[in-house]
């Protein structure tokens, strides 16, 4: 402590016995509020400060607007604060460390006595209150660390509207510091938003060695690192740099060659002139995201050749007007005066001529004036001085007539403005346990199409801390990310931790849209519609282990009446064949091989043999139950079921082989854009051969449903012949349905479609014609008996031939 009271001592004695040339306005009042801006953002400190330039009116204003917002709270009715007034003292600091201390250590004398310094004399004694308890500045993060070291000592209230690193964050070495602008933590993670929203894979990062520029770039690299996004490329620009330094020459090097998909400047607005202007002058187009000290800079935005450089995103605070300072400003500030404004009016109209810049030598012109005012810092400083008006109110218990309280000390004033919680229109203000608000951010993009001189800012968003990025535009149409080629791909790149374009291999795909960052796609695999062949494959299973179990009943009830009614060996035949074509809805899962294509040739053969199988037992039912000498002798001749069966069979047989022998299908791949498809090839010939194999079966299938529709009054208690046209009904409705579908189909649930057909028709004659058999040998055994057969045979009759009576 003895060595820091030495240190301001030794400092204030030597800058203030020294002639003062500092910019500084001062305003007497009650309470003084200290001001720190950086109105000459460039200094050489061995000359006094030169004219206000065009890159300087911002900040100018800014002051403006301080001493507008005090003004305008002295001069309300009713009165905020009753018989007191609020005055200003505001300083220069050329944003520069050791002149915002030397302005610091201004403020903190006793303004009654100006040659009475900050230290008395004897350095044990304690030190003075100061007159000035609340300061608002400074705008940039690195100047504020240092005079937020200052102001902690005497416990002076410091309110920053634009610095926004972490670091001022940390209570524990800048306790009175407050702000009235979000803090970096959640600029950076706005960004990681953005790129995220783009589905960006990598990026590079600028920053720079002060407490602004590095603490966001750590901040950055975390979160990316968190989140597996490649970071190309990191530089931190030192103090010294210029645009003839190494430095500036290596990063443009690395600018050039970068495979990141948007390049991050987290640093000064001087220093990203200097990159932007080499950039300009390489020619290099890239995607740009920038941070709150440049996204708004007309100085950039304004830069010949600025539309070459590639779109530019960028984050803002939230932006609004201050009430009434447009008007104040068009009015030449309503006839006010001070000496910062009086030095400007002074330079601006005596450098008139000598002032080349975009501005179009109208800066002394009010309409011109305004157009330099931001919405961003100088609402901060607005709320910032509505906070510390408050801060009084309360503090000094003041109503509309009078305050109880005059004097007060720095720390009391520190405690009520730390815990306030206000609404400035409608904006709502408070500090968090870092002293830190809860203020969002404002997306810009550079839109270069509508404007022929610089840029138009436009909002496409917001992002509010802690919740998700929102966009009020379709950003697909901003995001120019560089891309690769239609077929090409974008792959990390073994010598980078990167990404570079490479050609794609036949398994993957690159679309090539504006706004796709193409990493690596690989084209989706088609086959089979997974799901739906997922619950086909369930349910043959299941009704291949039914055929087992009615082939089982039925060996165990061979022999018996109803066994021969359904055709005695014949049946087990069948059940062969049914079972043949439950397991042909196997090939359909599942990639295609050379085995798997053969499904449908082999569900021809075996549901070929199965229709023999009912044609001869429907001929055998048929010539049992006909009384009619004609025709029996017609169906005696058809009564050879062995030769039934193998001419039926054996002509499908011939049919399938010649397709798979001439022209067998094979396993053929799609590509499509998004996608490959694994499918049997089936040409034009094939297809000959697949319809002949449905037409071949379905003619026997009708042929099986006339047989059995004609013997449907026969009296056969099984039944046989009404079951069976149930079951030839719906297989030829199937194929019916089928047929059509399956040739104008195209893509993954063609075999899905084949499977579930073949499946339906084979369960519709498991189900109608042999589970039924199962049922009565299991359940109504008194009928499975000739007596019984015989029985019903008379019943029939008798009742027919008494209904012939009854006519």
């Amino acid at each position: 402590m003895f060595l820091l009271k030495l240190l301001v001592t030794f400092m204030s004695v030597f800058h203030f016995s020294s002639e003062n040339t500092d910019l500084h306005a001062y305003l007497d009042g009650d309470v003084i509020i200290g001001g720190l801006f950086p109105v000459h953002e460039k200094t050489n400190r061995t000359k006094a400060p030169g004219p206000i330039s065009c890159e300087d009116i911002q900040t100018f204003l800014r002051t403006q607007v301080m001493i507008y917002s005090i003004q305008e709270i002295n001069q309300r009715t009713p009165r905020l604060l009753p018989n007191l007034t609020l005055g200003y003292d505001i300083y220069d600091t050329c944003g520069d460390v050791s002149l915002a201390i030397r302005a610091t250590l201004q403020l903190l004398k006793d303004q009654s006595d100006p040659q009475r310094c900050l230290i008395p004399a004897s350095i044990n004694s304690s030190l003075p209150e100061p007159e000035t308890k609340v300061v608002i500045g400074e705008a940039f993060s690195e100047v504020s660390v240092a005079v937020a070291r200052v102001l902690a000592l005497p416990s002076v209230t410091q309110i920053s509207y634009a610095s926004t690193s972490e670091q001022l964050s940390l209570k524990y070495k800048f306790p009175t510091f407050l702000r009235t602008v979000s803090s970096d933590k959640h600029q950076t993670k706005a960004i990681y938003e953005l790129v995220k929203n783009f589905s960006w894979q990598s990026v590079a990062i600028v920053g720079s060695i002060d407490g602004y520029g590095k603490y966001g770039t750590d901040s950055l690299m975390q979160l990316f690192r968190d989140n597996n996004i490649c970071v190309d490329f990191v530089e931190i620009l030192p103090d010294t740099f210029d645009k003839n330094c190494s430095t500036a020459r290596h990063l443009l090097e690395k600018i050039e060659n970068s495979t990141a998909e948007a390049i991050i400047m987290f640093t000064k607005e001087i220093n990203v002139c200097i990159i932007l202007e080499a950039v300009i002058e390489k020619n290099l187009n890239r995607t740009w995201i920038a941070s709150d000290t440049w996204s708004t800079s007309s100085t950039i935005s304004e830069m010949k050749g600025i539309k070459s450089i590639g779109p530019v995103f960028g984050f803002i605070f939230r932006q609004k007007e201050v009430p009434g300072f447009k008007d104040y400003v068009t009015s030449m500030f309503n006839g006010t005066t001070n000496n910062i404004l009086s030095y400007y009016q002074v330079f601006t109209n005596s450098s008139k001529d000598d002032m080349k810049c975009n501005c179009k030598n109208k800066a002394s012109d009010p309409s011109c004036l305004y157009c330099h005012i931001d919405h961003d810092e100088s609402y901060n400083i607005y709320m910032a001085v509505q906070v510390i008006a408050e801060g009084l109110r309360i503090l000094l218990k003041c109503n509309n007539q009078s305050c109880e309280r005059t004097k007060f000390t720095a720390v009391e004033l520190f405690h009520v403005i730390r815990n306030i919680n206000i609404t400035v229109n409608d904006t709502n203000i408070y500090f968090d346990e870092n002293g830190d608000p809860s203020l969002g951010y404002d997306i810009l993009f550079w839109n270069t199409s509508k404007s022929k001189e610089g840029v138009e800012k436009i909002k496409i968003g917001e992002y509010w801390p802690n919740k998700n990025i929102s966009f009020n535009k379709d950003v697909s149409v901003f995001n120019c990310s560089r891309t690769c080629q239609p077929g090409q791909r974008m792959e990390l790149l073994k010598e980078k931790c990167c990404y570079g374009c490479v050609d794609c291999s036949s398994q993957e795909y690159s679309n090539g849209n504006a706004y796709n960052s193409t990493p690596s796609f690989s084209q989706s695999q088609e086959n089979t519609a997974n799901n739906f062949l997922c619950f086909l494959y369930s349910f043959s299973l299941s009704s291949s282990a039914d055929t087992f179990l009615i082939a089982i009943v039925i060996g165990l009830n061979c022999g018996t009446p109803i066994v021969k009614a359904i055709g005695g060996c014949l049946c087990y035949v069948e059940m062969a064949s049914l079972l043949l074509g439950f397991c042909t809805t196997f090939t359909f899962i599942g990639k295609p091989t050379p085995n798997s294509c053969v499904g449908i040739p082999v569900f021809g053969i075996s549901f070929s043999l199965c229709i023999s199988c009912i044609l001869a037992n429907l001929i055998q039912i048929l010539l049992g139950f006909s009384f009619d000498p004609r025709v029996g002798s017609k169906i005696k001749k058809l009564n050879h079921p062995v030769a039934v069966v193998v001419i039926i069979s054996g002509v499908q047989l011939g049919v399938s082989l010649a397709w798979l022998i001439v022209l067998p299908r094979l396993p053929s791949v799609e590509q499509k854009e998004s996608t490959i498809l694994y499918q049997c090839n089936m040409c034009e010939e094939s297809k000959k051969f697949f319809a002949a194999t449905i037409v071949y079966n379905s003619f026997w299938g009708l042929v099986c449903f006339v047989f059995a529709f004609k013997g449907r009054q026969l009296p056969d208690i099984y039944k046989n012949a009404s079951l069976i046209t149930v079951s030839m009904v719906l297989f030829l409705i199937i194929w019916i349905v089928f047929l059509p579908i399956y040739l104008t189909l195209d893509g993954k649930y063609k075999p899905a479609i084949s499977s579930a057909a073949i499946l339906i028709s084979c369960i519709s004659i498991l189900g109608c014609h042999l589970a039924p058999k199962c049922y009565i040998m299991l359940f109504r055994k008194e009928i499975n008996n000739q007596n019984a057969i015989s029985e019903y045979i008379r019943k029939h009759y008798e009742r027919k031939d008494l209904s012939v009576i009854s006519s």
